[in-house]
């Protein structure tokens, strides 16, 4: 069954609410914390995830596109959310900060860019449960999806293996490629703009689980 992961950065801020109960068929709310160092935008701060978590009882997927994030781990867990996920390339041990939020009680995830090779993941895969593939480059919703990720998500699904990690795709993903990306091997798809821009929201996200 292919998760759907609604990204609430293409949602209308300034009505957070009732945007909220339009994705109420998807299986995680997607939140970008965006630092304007390690991307040059900035968008959520915990205060807003606490309002998100008031608002919905869809569980949390929280992207941490931050430089040094663990120095705010404990932070952020402090919301519960299921997944946190942080950038290879911002982090220095990256094994001692997927364990330190297992130890939150929290599933550990780690985004790839695009020009990131998957090489640096093979000895810790032990300590991973989901891989981001990220299809556009980072900072901005709303871009077009760059096509050799395809092949990225099928070298990704050979290197986990038999491990049970979640690979996750982000940037551009719609009804129109969706069927190709899960094909390769994503089993868990962040969309913001396709399920928001539509006219109806919760049957986009259902046609986006069915398909083919």
């Amino acid at each position: 069954m292919r998760r759907i992961s609604a990204s609430l950065l293409a949602a209308d801020f300034s009505n957070l609410q009732t945007e909220l109960s339009r994705i109420e068929t998807s299986d995680l709310v997607h939140i970008d914390v965006m630092d304007g160092n390690y991307v040059p935008n900035i968008s959520f701060g915990l205060p807003i995830i606490e309002a998100v978590q008031r608002c919905t009882d869809l569980p949390l997927d929280i992207h941490l596109m931050i430089e040094n994030p663990d120095r705010l781990l404990s932070n952020f867990a402090k919301t519960q959310p299921e997944i946190l996920t942080v950038h290879y390339e911002a982090v220095v041990h990256l094994q001692k900060t997927l364990r330190s939020i297992r130890d939150f009680g929290i599933k550990a995830g780690v985004s790839l860019n695009p020009h990131t090779p998957l090489n640096g993941l093979e000895y810790i895969l032990p300590d991973l449960d989901l891989i981001l593939i990220m299809t556009v480059n980072p900072g901005y919703g709303g871009q077009e999806f760059i096509p050799a990720m395809i092949q990225k998500i099928r070298d990704c699904k050979k290197l986990i293996c038999d491990y049970p990690i979640e690979i996750q795709v982000d940037g551009g993903v719609s009804i129109d490629n969706i069927a190709i990306l899960s094909e390769a091997g994503a089993t868990n798809f962040v969309a913001g703009s396709a399920i928001f821009k539509s006219n109806d929201p919760e049957y986009y996200i259902k046609k986006m689980r069915t398909v083919n």
